[in-house]
């Protein structure tokens, strides 16, 4: 393995240098890659060696591209079934490769993908138009591939872990958590009285749906999945086994922590008790008219926004709330706030147990905010005392 320097005339009797890197992978096949800069030939002469010792290299003769990897990464997720990858999952996967990645790099060869052309490629997406949460989402496909690739034996390394692990020290990061605000209640989540109105504004088989979903904080996806046979009246739970997914297909929750019990109180039990002798038949709770799932479209445009409508909650003549999740958040300040607030009090586990995240860092992410904080006033006025006399 060797950098040597090349000089050659034109057909024209021009000077010509380059740096040549020549050397053989762990295969036994001699690779010759040349460079105009020799501070790039050495560079590319090191990292070359690293690879080749932990025999991880792969030549760009022998690369594939991002668009013909990407390919591979859609067929194999396809083929591992919703055991694996969930439908809706794998759509958005394939979204992403053919409209954001395959047109910017997809002739990109993977042995040339590094965290400059990660940034780069997130800079393009920027200026063609894409929104800051579109372009952190076709990041992480992008990742996924590159995982993907590399379990194939054909990418050496996952650029975008690498940019990401960079950022994790880097100001890129600090700067997205500054832009990034905090839930408020009554802009993101209902406030009690306003709660108190959508429920009360509710109409048919729309507001035991919309009851269960303040009370017990179930993802829109839980609400149309839930079956009878979850519903427990003798011990007062929830049990959060499936969900239905965005083609109306049954399946697990999205995470082990999306199992889980929820309890509930005698004003659920008695809607859930009076709605089921008026419920379709069926298995389900909250089904369409035909006892099938129900679609999340009509959960909201015929349930949720018309009881605000009614109710006289709107902005600019539309409903203030517009997705399900806004009724979750509301479950969880519920759970959090203080007794003397109307809310249960409950510890940070606790409320991420009944609100089926994977991890606490997520609970304390986007609640922790709205957990109460004790008033230090006497003891900080003490303490100046003390230091100030």
């Amino acid at each position: 393995m060797s950098v040597r320097k090349r000089a050659w005339k034109t057909s024209t009797g021009e000077d010509r240098t380059a740096w040549v890197v020549d050397y053989t992978d762990q295969d036994g096949d001699r690779h010759i890659e040349t460079f105009t800069k020799k501070k790039d030939a050495d560079a590319r002469h090191a990292d070359v060696g690293v690879g080749v010792r932990a025999g991880t290299h792969i030549a760009p003769s022998k690369s594939v591209t991002v668009r013909e990897a990407g390919k591979d990464w859609i067929s194999g997720a396809e083929e591992a079934g919703q055991d694996a990858l969930e439908r809706s999952t794998i759509a958005q996967y394939r979204q992403h490769l053919d409209l954001h990645i395959a047109p910017f790099i997809g002739a990109t060869k993977l042995s040339a993908m590094t965290p400059q052309v990660v940034r780069k490629f997130e800079d393009r997406l920027r200026e063609e138009g894409r929104s800051p949460a579109m372009i952190r989402k076709v990041r992480t496909s992008l990742g996924s591939l590159l995982a993907d690739a590399q379990e194939h034996g054909l990418a050496a390394r996952n650029a975008v872990r690498e940019l990401r692990r960079n950022r994790k020290r880097g100001k890129d990061t600090h700067a997205e958590k500054r832009k990034k605000r905090k839930l408020e209640a009554g802009v993101d989540l209902p406030l009690p009285d306003e709660i108190k109105t959508i429920l009360a504004h509710a109409q048919g088989r729309w507001r035991p749906l919309l009851i269960v979903a303040v009370f017990t904080g179930l993802r829109a996806s839980e609400l149309r999945g839930l079956p009878w046979k979850d519903v427990d009246f003798k011990r007062s739970v929830l049990h959060v086994r499936q969900r239905a997914d965005r083609y109306n297909e049954i399946g697990s929750p999205k995470s082990e922590a999306g199992h889980r019990e929820i309890p509930f109180g005698p004003f659920v039990a008695n809607t859930l008790k009076e709605w089921k002798l008026a419920c379709p038949p069926g298995e389900l709770v909250f089904p369409n008219g035909a006892g099938n799932v129900e679609s999340l479209g009509n959960i909201i445009n015929r349930g949720l926004k018309p009881a605000q409508i009614a109710a006289g909650l709107t902005v600019k003549g539309k409903a203030k709330y517009t997705g399900m999740h806004a009724l979750r958040h509301f479950y969880a300040s519920w759970l959090i706030n203080p007794k003397d607030r109307g809310g249960q009090n409950l510890p940070p586990k606790v409320v991420q147990e009944r609100m089926g995240h994977s991890s606490i860092n997520l609970t304390m992410n986007l609640y922790s905010h709205l957990f109460p904080r004790g008033d230090d006033s006497a003891e900080i006025a003490a303490a100046e005392t003390a230091l100030i006399g």
